[in-house]
C-alpha cells in the first residue's frame, strides 16, 4: 500500500514539473514574439546594420527589407530621422522629417507596404512645421559640426551618420559616432550655435 502511495506521489510530482516546464516555455515564446525588432535609432547606410535577432525569421526578414527600402528614399537628408519597429507582420515607422521633405514620410509608408509579408504599416513619422528660425538653426548646426575636429566624416551627404533634428530651435542629435570624444565634441559644437535654445545629444557610440 505504501509503495502504491509513494508511486502515486512521484507520478503527481512529475506531472506537475512537466506542466510547469511547458508553461515556462510558452511564456518565453510569448515574450520573444511580443518583443519588436527595432532600428534602435536612425536608419543609416554605414552604421547599426545588424538586425536584432528574432525568434520569427519572417519578422527578421521584414526588418531587413524595411531598412533597405528606407535607405533607398531619394530625399532622406541629414536633417531627417527615419526609424522603424517590426512586430509580427506590423511595421511602425517613426522619426521626423522636415517640411521640405514631407513627401518622404508618405514615400516611406508606400515603400514598406509593398514588402512581402507586411500586413499593416503604422506611420508615426512627424513632419516638422515650416519655420525660418529652424532652417537657420539646421544650417548653423551642420556647419558647426562639420568644422569641428573629425566630425565631417559623419556628415557625408550620401550617407550621413549624424542626423540633426530641429524643432522650435531645439536641436536633437541622433545617429552614430565612433567614440565618446566625438559624441562630446558634437555636443559642444551644437551648444555653441547661436539662437539654439536646447541641445539633446542622443548620439550612440558604436565602438
Amino acid at each position: 500500500m505504501k509503495r502504491v502511495l509513494v508511486l502515486s506521489l512521484l507520478l503527481a510530482w512529475s506531472a506537475a514539473v512537466l506542466a510547469q516546464s511547458a508553461q515556462s516555455s510558452q511564456a518565453t515564446l510569448a515574450t520573444q514574439s511580443a518583443q519588436a525588432v527595432t532600428s534602435n535609432g536612425p536608419v543609416t547606410q554605414d552604421y547599426n546594420k545588424t538586425i536584432v535577432p528574432s525568434g520569427d525569421q519572417a519578422e527578421a526578414n521584414i526588418a531587413k527589407q524595411v531598412r533597405h527600402e528606407l535607405l533607398k528614399l531619394p530625399y532622406y537628408s541629414v536633417f531627417d530621422d527615419l526609424e522603424y519597429s517590426v512586430q509580427g507582420r506590423t511595421v511602425t515607422l517613426s522619426g521626423a522629417v522636415t517640411n521640405v521633405h514631407s513627401q518622404t514620410a508618405k514615400d516611406a509608408e508606400r515603400a514598406v507596404k509593398r514588402i512581402e509579408g507586411v500586413d499593416q504599416v503604422i506611420n508615426n513619422i512627424r513632419v516638422l512645421p515650416p519655420n525660418v528660425a529652424d532652417e537657420h538653426a539646421r544650417l548653423r548646426t551642420y556647419r558647426a559640426l562639420s568644422r569641428s575636429g573629425g566630425l565631417s566624416q559623419y556628415l557625408w551627404p550620401q550617407a550621413p551618420a549624424i542626423r540633426i533634428v530641429v524643432d522650435n530651435q531645439r536641436v536633437t542629435l541622433k545617429g552614430y559616432v565612433n567614440s565618446e570624444g566625438d559624441k562630446n565634441l558634437a555636443n559642444i559644437a551644437a551648444n555653441e550655435v547661436r539662437d539654439v535654445f536646447q541641445v539633446t545629444n542622443d548620439l550612440q557610440v558604436t565602438k
